[in-house]
């Protein structure tokens, strides 16, 4: 069986990450969308990031366009919207699918390896999955549930 270290993602330059890169990290991922009534949450996404990156926090977003199409936009636009708005520095991703026949295979196996009460279909933007620095737990949480509120499991996480 897979498990997260073995998975990769492409950045809308092209460029492959592996998510080995990120091992002993503690790993926030959520699939976000610009136009979305949520987006505000790339703030505290950014804050986040500003605040624990260099303790062992890694934000990763994923737009994703399959809720309402409140991602219709192209990469530049995406780029643009993250960095006016958000000040984003965090890694953002390509666009993907998070549900259905072409979902990205990481968001398979968080939907699998997360807590299951929220069902086995990601339900709307800004679903968060907090990934332990060894791998082995993940925790998913609710589109409404404001990252802010996330800061003290990342501090567990992370031992401070």
């Amino acid at each position: 069986m897979k498990n997260f270290y073995d998975f990769q993602a492409e950045l809308p330059s092209g460029k492959i990450i592996k998510m080995e890169q990120f091992k002993w990290k503690v790993i926030l991922i959520a699939n976000t969308a610009s136009r979305c009534g949520l987006a505000y949450q790339y703030k505290w996404l950014q804050h986040l990031h500003e605040v624990y990156g260099d303790k062992g926090l890694v934000v990763l977003a994923f737009p994703c366009n399959q809720f309402a199409e409140q991602e219709p936009l192209i990469w530049e636009d995406i780029k643009e919207q993250c960095l006016i708005n958000y000040w984003v520095k965090f890694t953002v991703f390509d666009k993907i699918d998070v549900n259905g026949d072409d979902e990205h295979p990481i968001f398979t196996y968080l939907k699998r390896n997360s807590n299951n009460i929220f069902g086995k279909k990601i339900k709307w933007n800004f679903t968060k999955f907090l990934i332990s620095k060894d791998g082995e737990k993940i925790q998913r949480f609710a589109p409404v549930t404001k990252p802010e509120r996330l800061e003290g499991e990342i501090q567990a996480m992370l031992g401070i």
